[in-house]
């Protein structure tokens, strides 16, 4: 395949069109950087098809078994429940869990980006009878390789997590190259 070389105004955009537009049309802005395509942006979504025993006062990784869709094949559901994303840039990355019920004074959930405390989601003061949650959400830079995250659980006492899609699950999507 050759290499497509295109020159125009730095500003605006350009467009290519195959012969036929109707069929497939894309629009290049009059900016540098990566040119991105959704078949290129990693994105996964998953959840715990399983409950799991959560140890007290101390952060347990998550396992997040089940896919819902893994779109670069960037999520391991079944060794070390973490997201290596294959391209590099910053992604939008969310987590939650809910457990059953328990008595605890705090209860929260975190992303850990290379094996660290990155972002800490909601710490709730419980005493529930129908179960607690907790989200943490924020955007995370990886530079395509090395970079993972993994989700994690800590509350004052043990605790089982919720299993199903709208209970405990982990997401990310890319929103940026790099």
């Amino acid at each position: 395949m050759g290499t497509l070389v295109l020159n125009g105004a730095t500003s605006g955009s350009t467009t290519i069109a195959p012969t036929d537009a109707a069929t497939v049309t894309a629009t290049l802005p009059g900016a540098t950087g990566t040119i991105m395509v959704s078949g290129n942006m990693p994105a996964f979504s998953a959840y715990a098809g399983s409950t799991q025993v959560v140890s007290a006062g101390t952060f347990t990784k998550l396992q997040i078994n089940t896919k819902e869709f893994d779109t670069a094949t960037c999520y391991d559901a079944t060794t070390n429940y973490r997201f290596t994303p294959n391209v590099a840039g910053y992604y939008q990355v969310t987590g939650g869990v809910n457990a059953g019920a328990f008595s605890s004074s705090y209860f929260l959930c975190a992303i850990y980006k290379n094996g660290s405390a990155y972002k800490q989601g909601s710490n709730f003061p419980t005493s529930a009878s129908g179960g607690p949650g907790s989200i943490v959400s924020g955007l995370v830079y990886f530079n395509g390789s090395t970079d993972y995250i993994e989700f994690y659980a800590l509350a004052q006492n043990s605790f089982t997590t919720s299993a199903g899609t709208n209970n405990t699950f982990f997401q990310a999507v890319m929103v940026r190259a790099s």
